[in-house]
């Protein structure tokens, strides 16, 4: 009982946590390399737009490919870390971003993450 209530006590929501935390501008660009080769970049425009095909009448979804994904305002910092080929997020704005900034989104992660291998991938 008395954990219980330890643990209810620490523990901070989305907001007093913002309060104590200042976080990097959310207009970060993408550090993405650009494709390894032509086909890269099909395979990767094939996926994109065979998805806003199918829910062309949808609104709430993002695609996109080649993007970087920062995780958290530490991953700044990380030069290692890359984005996917692409992804998707479901219940979001379809709108144009530079980067997808997950704490600038409410904490939302992609639903979907396609890594395409290349002898550089792989």
């Amino acid at each position: 009982m008395m954990i219980t209530q330890a643990l209810e006590s620490q523990t901070n929501t989305l907001e007093d946590i913002s309060e104590d935390i200042i976080f990097p501008p959310s207009d970060l660009y993408s550090d993405e390399p650009p494709v390894e080769t032509e086909l890269h970049l099909e395979q990767i425009m094939l996926l994109i737009k065979s998805l806003k095909w199918l829910w062309k009448e949808r609104t709430d979804f993002y695609a996109v490919g080649n993007l970087t994904i920062y995780y958290s305002p530490h991953q700044k910092k990380l030069k290692d870390v890359r984005g996917p080929d692409f992804f998707v997020v479901l219940g979001t704005e379809r709108k144009t971003r530079k980067s997808w900034v997950v704490w600038e989104e409410n904490g939302k992660y992609p639903h979907v993450i396609v890594e395409i291998l290349s002898p550089t991938t792989a």
